[in-house]
C-alpha cells in the first residue's frame, strides 16, 4: 500500500441513500460537496467582455483577499480596454481559453474535497467548556482552530467539516463530551478521494462519575443514529507489515554489554568483534603487582588480528609493575599517547583498534587525588556492524571516596535500525510504532519511536528506543515466523482524556489506571459511515457493556443488501492503549474490516457479538496483546472469574477453565463470516476462536435465524497467522450459555459452554448433505498450549505449518509436546512433514498424540496418510505414560485412543490401527507392540458402541471381549456425577463382548451403533439379575429433531445357538445361569461420508429392565470360561514395509504469509576441522539439488533471482591456489539481478574478499582472515536486500547446517514484468464483496 497526499480529481464521492432525516437548503443528498458551477454561456463567451456582474459569480471560490485582488485588477482592466472587439481569430480564442482554465484549475474547489464546499463558512467557537452546541439545518461549518465545547449535535442536514491545508500545515484540536449525529447531520474529516493532510484530534473529556449521561449513548463518545453521516478520511499509509530481519534484544546480534566491578586491580581488558560487537575475550592482567602479568599482556595483545577493538580500563592501580615492553605494545598496537606516562591510580581508559593507529584511539586520564580521581576517565569510540548497525565501545575508569570503578559498554547508539518485508515509506519521523512479540509471552511486544533516517531505503525505518526481546524476523524450518510490525500514529485521531489513577466504580480492583475512555457507536439506518486511516486511543469503557473504540450497534445489513451504495468500511484503523475490546459487530451484516490494527486491548478485540452477524469480512488486520477484561465471563482471567459473582446463581463459584479465560483476539461468534491475511499475535488465550451459539443472545435474542451457527458452512478463512497465545492459536469449538443463572444451572449467562458442535451442512439444512470446512493457509508458532484445537464434522485444514506450539494441531508449560493431537474426530491427516521433536530427560515429545486426561471418545475413524518424519522425530506417537501430566492415564478417552494408519507412513504398516498397548478390545494375537510407545499395532475393523443409562450416578462400567476375559476394559464414564452417563468403547467387529456394572444394573440402557458400516455387527452380553424382565425395542433416532422411527420390538429366543443363527433379526436370549443378555447389534442403514451414524438415522437399541434387585452387577466370573472364545485375527496383520514412502510429507518446503511471492530454500553445511578430516563434504543445496564439494577451497553459485523456481546461471570453484582470485571474479564476473551463494572449506588464511562483498549487501569490509568457514549470501544489482548475510566461525570451528529462505521476483530486484501476480487474497476480497 503507497501513501499519497493527494487531493484527488476524479468525480464526486456519491453517498449512499440510505436512513432517514432532514436536509437542509445547502446539503445536496448523495454528495459530500455541491458540484462546480457551471461553464459560462457559449453565445458570450467568445464575443463580449465579461459584465461586472458575471466577474462577482465567477470569483466565489476564492478566499476575501483573492477576491478583492482580482477584483481591483480587473477593474483597472476595464479602465484601458473600453473598445469594443469586432474580430477574434481561432488562435486567439483557444489562446484565451487555456489561459482562463489555467487560471480557473489553479483557485477552483476540488469537488472531492470536504473543506473546500464553497458554502461552508469558517467556524472558531473559542473554549468554551459550558456551550452546548446544536449545528442544524443551514448550518454549514468549517471548523478552521482549536476548540473546546461541551457537546456537539450535528442534526437536520446541519454539517461540520474540519479544515485543511494541502501542505498539512493545519492542527486542530476539538475537545468536547461528546458529538450526536443524526437526522441528516453529517462530520466530515477528509474524504475516501481527498484524504485529511493535516493533524487534527477529537479529544473527548469527562469522567464515569460527572456530567450528563445521554439516551442511549451514555457519556464520551461520537455517536451515529438514524440519517447521520461519518466520514474521517486520514493519509494513507502501510498499516503494518512483517520484520525482514530478525531484530535482537539491544539491537546487536550477540546482545549488549555491560560490566561494572571495584578494585577490579590492574588492566582490565576486552576484545569486540569489529564486525559484530561481540566480546570475543575479557581478561584482567595485574600489572600493578606481578612483572608476568605485564608480560601475558604483551603477548596477549601482540596475538591479536587486526582490526579487533580493544577497550582497556584501570582497576584500582596498574602502573607499578607495568614493563615498558607493554607499554610499546599498547602504543604500537593501539595508538595510545597516554600510557607512557600512566601512574599510581591513575584511573586511564582506551578504547582502540589492533594496528590502527593514534587515530583510532581514544583514551582519558585521571589524577588520584584525596581519594578521588574527580571524574571518569572515558574512552569511547563508535563502529559499525557489516549489518550498517552502529554501535558505541565505552571503556572507563575512576576513583569515587576512596573505592576504585571500573568497567565497559558496548551498545547502540543513534538507533536501532528495522528491516521491513514492505514498502512504508510512508512512516514518519516521531511516530510510533508496534512490534509484535514471537515467543510464547504476548507481553513480548514493544512499541518504539521512529527516528530521522535519511540513509534508510523504503524497506527500513531506525527506532529511539533499544528492543528488550528478540523479534524474529526469519523462516524458520519453512515456517514464516517473521514479526509484525505495525505502525500505531495517524493524522486524524480519536482519543479519550483520561485520569491519572483508577478511580470510582471502574472496576479499580482488577485495573490501577482509568479505563473510562471515549467510544464511537454507529446504529442502525445511518445515512453512511466510513472510516479510514484514523487513530483511536484510550477509548472503551470497562464499566460499560456497548462502549467500545467503534460498535456497529445493531445495524442490520450495511452493505447493498441494506441499500448502501458503497458498503460500509473501516479501513486502516490504529486502536491502541483502549479499554474495552477494538472493534466490536453487533448484528450487524456485511461490514469490512481491513488493515486495521488493535494493540494493548481489554477483552475481545475483533468481536462479534450475539451469534447472529454474518457476511463480515476481517482482511489484513493485526491483533495483538490482547489482555483479560471484566465485561463478559469469557472475557475475564482466573482472578476475574471467581471475584466477579454478582450474576451467578446462589453461592456458585466459577470454575475459570471452563465457565471464563477465553479471551480472543478474533472472536467469530457465527462462520459464515470471512477471515483472510489477519494476524492474532498475542492473546491472554486465544488468537481466533469460532464459537457456536445454540441461540442468538442479548440484544438480538428472539431473532429467528434461518440456520444455526453449528450448522452454517464457514466462511473464507484463507492465510491466517496465529502465535504468542496462551490456549491456542485457533480454537474452533464450544458456545456460550444461552440461559439466565438459576437454581437448574447457577452459572452466569454467556459464559463459556461445551454445548455446541460445528457440523456445517449445505444451506445450514441438517437433511442435506454435509458441506467441508477450510481452514486454508493457517500458520501457528509459539502458542502455549494447542497450535490449534480443532473440534467438529468435515474440517479440512490444508496448507498449513504449525511450529513450536506445546501441541501442533488438535482435533477434537514444561507439559509433552506433541506436533498433532487427535481428540474426538474423526479426522484426516494427509500430506504432513514432522521436523524436530525430540524427547528430552523429563520432557515427552512426539509427532502425532492425544488429549492428556481425554474423558471423552476417540473414533477409530481417524486416519492419517502420507506422513513423513525428519531425521530428528525420535517418537512419531506416544500414548503417554502415569506421571506428571497424564496423571493415572486412566480416564476413558485415554484407554480408547486409536487412529488407522492408511498407509503403513507412520508405522510400517499398511492398513494398520494403532491403539494404547494395554487396549485388548482392539487386540488379536498377531498385532505388534511398541513399547517406546506404549503402543500396538493392529489389523481389522473397528468401530464404537455408545452406551447410555438413566438415573446411575457415580457408576462404572467393565467391557470385556469374549477372547481377552483376563484383560477388562473399566470406563468411569464421561461424566459420572451426570444423571445419564455415558460410556463410548472402541471395538473390534464380528466379536463378542460382555458389559457389567460395579453396582445395581440400571434400570434402562441404551445402545448406540456409532461408525457402524451397513451390515457390521457385534455381539453383547450384558450382565442382569436373574430375575429380570426385559424390554428391548430398536430404532432410528433423529438427532437434530429427537425423533424415533422405524422402530421394532425384540423377541425372546431359548437359546444362545438359535441366536446366533438368526443375527439378522430381533431377538434376544437370557442366560439366567450367568446374567448375561445376549443380542447382536447389526447395522441396517448406510453410513455416509464422515457421519457417526447411518443415513437414516442413529441405530439405537433400548433395553427396559424391571428388576427388584440390589446386588452389583458383575457377571464376570459366571460368564468365564463358559463363553471364552479362542483369540483370533480376522484380518492378517499386513508384513511390515521395507521401503520408505513415496510422495509422503507436505510438497510445499515453505508456508508464508505473503504466499503470491516465490521463495528460494537454500541450505548451507559447514563441518568442521574434524569433520572435513573425516570425509564430510560442504554441500551448497538449493531447492533440494545438491551442490558438494570436499576439496579446500570456495565455492560459489550464481543464481537468477528473477526465475522461478530457479536458475544457476553459474558454479565456479576456487581451489586453495586461486582464492585470490575470488575477489576479482566477485567485482566482475557477477551479473545484474543475481543471488550469489558462497561457502568455504578447509584453512584459508587470508580471503581477501571483503572490499568485493560491498556491493553484494556488507555495508563495510568485514574481517575474513583466519576462519573455520565463511558463508556469504549477497545480491548483485541496484538494491541492497534484507536477507543478505555473512556468517563466519573460529578457525576450527564449522557453521553446521545453515538454512534461509530467499524471496525471487521482486519488483526492486529489477526483474522484467512478466505477468500480473496472482493474488488469491485479493481474489477472494472480491468475491466476497460480490457475493454480499
Amino acid at each position: 500500500m503507497h501513501a499519497t497526499n493527494s487531493r484527488g480529481r476524479s468525480p464526486a464521492f456519491l453517498q449512499p441513500q440510505n436512513g432517514n432525516g432532514h436536509r437542509s437548503s445547502g446539503y445536496v443528498p448523495g454528495k459530500i460537496v455541491p458540484l462546480r458551477p457551471p461553464p459560462p454561456p457559449k453565445s458570450q463567451a467568445s464575443a463580449k467582455c465579461p459584465s461586472v456582474r458575471q466577474e462577482a459569480r465567477a470569483s466565489f471560490a476564492f478566499s476575501p483577499e483573492e477576491q478583492q485582488a482580482q477584483g481591483g485588477s480587473q477593474k483597472q482592466k476595464r479602465h484601458k480596454n473600453t473598445f469594443i472587439c469586432f474580430a477574434v481569430t481561432s488562435f486567439s480564442f483557444f489562446v484565451a481559453l487555456a489561459v482562463i482554465l489555467g487560471i480557473s484549475s489553479k483557485y477552483a474547489p476540488d469537488e472531492n474535497c470536504p473543506d473546500q464546499n464553497p458554502r461552508l463558512r469558517n467556524w472558531d467557537p473559542g473554549q468554551d467548556s459550558a456551550k452546548q452546541v446544536v449545528i442544524k439545518e443551514g448550518d454549514m461549518f468549517r471548523l478552521t482552530s482549536d476548540a473546546t465545547v461541551n457537546s456537539i449535535v450535528i442534526q437536520d442536514g446541519g454539517l461540520l467539516v474540519f479544515g485543511d491545508h494541502k501542505d498539512g500545515s493545519r492542527n486542530i484540536t476539538l475537545r468536547t463530551r461528546y458529538i450526536l449525529i443524526k437526522d441528516g447531520g453529517a462530520l466530515h474529516i477528509g474524504a475516501e478521494k481527498c484524504r485529511y493532510t493535516s493533524k487534527a484530534t477529537i479529544a473527548l473529556y469527562g469522567k464515569s462519575d460527572e456530567g450528563e449521561s445521554m439516551p442511549t449513548f451514555g457519556k464520551k463518545f461520537i455517536g451515529v443514529e438514524a440519517g447521520g453521516t461519518l466520514e474521517l478520511h486520514g493519509a494513507q499509509k502501510a498499516t503494518w507489515t512483517l520484520l525482514a530481519r530478525t531484530l535482537h534484544a539491544s539491537g546487536l546480534t550477540y546482545g549488549a554489554y555491560a560490566f561494572e566491578k571495584n578494585f577490579s586491580r590492574g588492566l582490565n581488558v576486552r576484545v569486540i568483534d569489529q564486525d559484530t560487537a561481540k566480546i570475543l575475550e575479557s581478561d584482567r592482567f595485574d600489572t600493578h603487582e606481578y612483572h608476568n602479568e605485564s608480560r601475558r599482556l604483551q603477548e596477549f595483545l601482540r596475538v591479536q588480528d587486526p582490526g579487533r577493538i580493544v577497550a582497556i580500563a584501570v582497576g584500582d592501580s596498574a602502573a607499578k609493575s607495568l614493563l615498558q615492553g607493554t607499554i610499546q605494545m599498547i602504543q604500537d598496537r593501539l595508538g595510545s599517547k597516554l600510557i607512557q606516562g600512566l601512574g599510581y591510580r591513575q584511573a586511564w581508559a582506551l578504547v582502540g583498534v589492533i594496528n590502527g593507529g593514534s587515530t583510532s584511539c581514544n583514551e582519558s586520564v585521571r589524577n588520584y587525588e584525596n581519594h578521588s580521581s574527580g571524574g571518569k576517565a572515558l574512552a569511547q569510540r563508535e563502529f559499525y556492524t557489516v549489518d550498517g548497525q552502529k554501535f558505541a565501545v565505552t571503556a572507563y575508569s575512576e576513583w569515587i571516596e576512596g573505592v576504585s570503578l571500573s568497567g565497559f559498554r558496548v551498545e547502540v547508539v543513534d538507533g536501532v535500525k528495522l528491516h521491513l518485508l514492505d514498502d512504508v515509506s510512508s512512516w514518519k519521523p516521531g511516530e510510533q510504532i508496534v512490534v509484535a512479540s514471537t515467543d510464547y509471552s504476548m507481553y513480548q511486544a514493544e512499541e518504539f519511536t521512529l527516528l530521522p533516517c535519511p540513509e534508510c531505503s523504503r524497506f527500513q525505518v531506525k527506532v529511539k528506543e533499544t528492543p528488550q526481546f528478540l523479534h524474529m524476523g526469519e523462516i524458520i524450518d519453512g515456517v514464516d515466523m517473521r514479526a509484525e510490525v505495525g505502525i500505531l500514529t495517524r493524522n486524524v485521531a480519536i482519543q479519550g482524556e483520561m485520569e491519572d489513577a483508577c478511580y470510582g466504580e471502574n472496576q479499580c480492583q482488577f485495573f490501577d489506571y482509568d479505563t473510562f475512555g471515549g467510544h464511537v457507536t454507529i446504529r442502525k439506518n445511518f445515512t453512511s459511515v466510513h472510516l479510514s486511516y484514523v487513530e483511536l486511543k484510550h477509548m472503551g469503557q470497562q464499566r460499560e457493556l456497548g462502549r467500545y473504540p467503534v460498535h456497529f450497534h445493531l445495524c442490520g445489513d450495511v452493505d447493498h443488501r441494506g441499500g448502501y451504495r458503497h458498503r460500509t468500511s473501516v479501513d486502516g484503523l490504529s486502536i491502541h492503549h483502549s479499554f474495552s475490546r477494538c472493534i466490536t459487530v453487533h448484528g450487524t451484516d456485511g461490514l469490512l474490516i481491513k488493515d486495521t490494527i488493535g494493540f494493548d486491548t481489554l477483552g475481545h478485540c475483533f468481536f462479534l457479538e450475539d451469534g447472529v452477524e454474518q457476511r463480515n469480512t476481517l482482511f489484513h488486520n493485526l491483533g495483538l496483546l490482547t489482555k483479560p477484561g471484566t465485561l463478559l465471563p469469557t472475557d475475564r482471567n482466573n482472578s476475574m472469574c471467581t471475584a466477579m459473582r454478582e450474576k451467578v446463581f446462589g453461592n456458585y463459584v466459577p470454575v475459570p477453565t471452563t465457565d471464563c479465560m477465553a479471551v480472543s483476539t478474533f472472536w467469530i461468534a457465527h462462520p459464515n463470516n470471512n477471515l483472510i491475511n489477519n494476524a492474532a499475535a498475542g492473546s491472554q488465550d486465544a488468537g481466533i476462536w469460532y464459537l457456536f451459539h445454540k441461540e442468538p443472545t442479548g440484544e438480538s435474542s428472539g431473532v429467528q435465524l434461518l440456520t444455526k451457527p453449528e450448522l452454517t458452512p464457514l466462511g473464507v478463512f484463507y492465510n491466517n497467522r496465529v502465535h504468542s497465545s496462551f490456549k491456542a492459536g485457533l480454537f474452533i469449538d464450544k458456545g456460550v450459555k444461552t440461559t439466565i443463572a438459576s437454581a437448574a444451572d447457577p452459572r452466569e449467562y454467556l459464559c463459556l459452554d461445551n454445548n455446541a458442535r460445528f457440523r456445517p451442512h449445505q444451506d445450514g439444512d441438517p437433511e442435506k448433505p454435509r458441506v467441508a470446512a477450510v481452514i486454508d493457509r493457517l500458520i501457528a508458532f509459539k502458542n502455549n498450549d494447542h497450535g490449534a484445537w480443532v473440534r467438529g464434522g468435515d474440517i479440512v485444514v490444508q496448507n498449513s505449518a504449525f511450529a513450536d506450539n506445546g501441541i501442533g494441531l488438535t482435533f477434537a508449560r514444561t507439559f509433552p509436546i506433541r506436533g498433532f493431537q487427535i481428540y474426538d474426530g474423526p479426522i484426516h491427516l494427509t500430506r504432513c512433514t514432522f521436523k524436530k521433536y525430540v524427547p528430552t530427560a523429563d520432557r515427552y515429545t512426539s509427532a502425532i498424540g492425544f488429549l492428556m486426561k481425554n474423558s471423552w471418545q476417540i473414533t477409530p475413524r481417524n486416519n492419517l496418510s502420507l506422513v513423513k518424519f525428519g531425521p530428528h522425530v525420535s517418537l512419531n506417537v506416544f500414548f503417554g505414560k502415569p506421571g506428571p501430566w497424564f496423571e493415572d492415564c486412566e480416564l476413558d478417552g485415554d484407554k480408547n485412543s486409536i487412529f488407522h494408519d492408511i498407509d503403513g507412513s507412520v508405522t510400517g504398516y499398511k492398513d494398520a490401527y494403532v491403539g494404547r498397548i494395554d487396549n485388548y478390545l482392539i487386540r488379536h494375537p498377531s498385532c505388534v507392540n511398541v513399547t517406546q510407545w506404549n503402543a500396538v499395532i493392529c489389523s481389522g475393523s473397528y468401530a464404537q458402541v455408545y452406551v447410555q443409562t438413566w438415573s446411575t450416578q457415580n457408576l462404572t462400567m467393565t467391557i470385556t471381549r469374549d477372547e481377552y476375559p483376563s484383560y477388562p476394559m473399566v470406563l468411569r464414564g464421561i461424566n459420572q456425577k451426570a444423571a445419564f452417563p455415558q460410556y463410548q468403547p472402541v471395538i473390534m467387529l464380528e466379536k463378542g463382548y460382555s458389559i457389567h456394572w460395579n453396582g445395581p444394573v440400571p434400570k434402562t440402557v441404551f445402545l448406540y451403533l456409532i461408525n457402524f458400516n451397513k451390515d457390521d455387527w457385534i455381539r453383547v452380553g450384558l450382565c442382569y439379575p436373574s430375575n429380570a424382565i426385559f424390554q428391548i425395542t430398536f430404532g432410528f433416532l433423529q438427532r437434530h429433531n429427537g425423533s424415533l422411527s422405524k422402530m421394532e420390538d425384540y423377541e425372546p429366543v431359548n437359546s444362545l445357538e438359535e441366536l446366533q443363527r438368526k443375527p439378522y433379526e430381533r431377538k434376544f436370549y437370557f442366560d439366567s445361569g450367568t446374567g448375561l443378555l445376549f443380542l447382536y447389534l447389526k447395522a441396517q442403514g448406510q453410513r455416509d461420508g464422515h457421519s457417526y451414524c447411518s443415513s437414516q438415522g442413529c441405530e439405537r437399541v433400548r433395553i427396559q429392565a424391571a428388576t427388584d434387585s440390589k446386588d452389583t452387577s458383575n457377571c464376570m466370573a459366571k460368564a468365564y470360561p463358559k463363553y471364552y472364545r479362542k483369540p483370533s485375527a480376522l484380518k492378517r496383520m499386513p508384513a511390515m514395509l521395507t521401503k520408505p514412502c513415496q510422495g509422503c510429507g507436505t510438497r510445499q518446503v515453505v508456508f508464508t504469509s505473503d504466499p503470491h511471492k516465490s521463495y528460494l530454500p537454500v541450505q548451507f553445511q559447514s563441518p568442521s576441522k574434524v569433520e572435513t578430516q573425516r570425509g564430510d563434504p560442504s554441500v551448497i543445496s538449493v531447492n533440494g539439488t545438491d551442490f558438494p564439494f570436499r576439496s579446500a577451497g570456495v565455492l560459489l553459485l550464481i543464481v537468477d533471482a528473477c526465475s522461478v523456481p530457479f536458475r544457476v546461471m553459474e558454479k565456479k570453484f576456487f581451489p586453495l591456489a586461486d582464492v585470490s582470485l575470488v575477489g576479482v571474479y566477485l567485482k566482475t564476473g557477477i551479473p545484474p539481478r543475481s543471488i550469489v551463494l558462497l561457502s568455504t572449506r578447509g584453512e584459508i588464511k587470508q580471503l581477501n574478499i571483503s572490499d568485493s562483498l560491498i556491493p553484494l549487501g556488507l555495508a563495510k569490509p568485514a574481517h575474513l582472515s583466519n576462519k573455520g568457514s565463511t558463508i556469504f549470501l549477497g545480491f548483485s544489482g541496484n538494491s541492497k536486500p534484507s536477507w543478505t548475510k555473512l556468517f563466519t566461525s573460529p578457525a576450527g570451528q564449522g557453521l553446521g547446517l545453515l538454512e534461509q529462505f530467499v524471496p525471487l521476483q521482486l519488483e526492486e530486484y529489477g526483474c522484467p514484468r512478466i505477468g500480473a501476480v496472482r493474488r488469491r487474497d485479493l481474489e477472494l476480497l472480491k468475491q466476497t464483496s460480490k457475493a454480499h
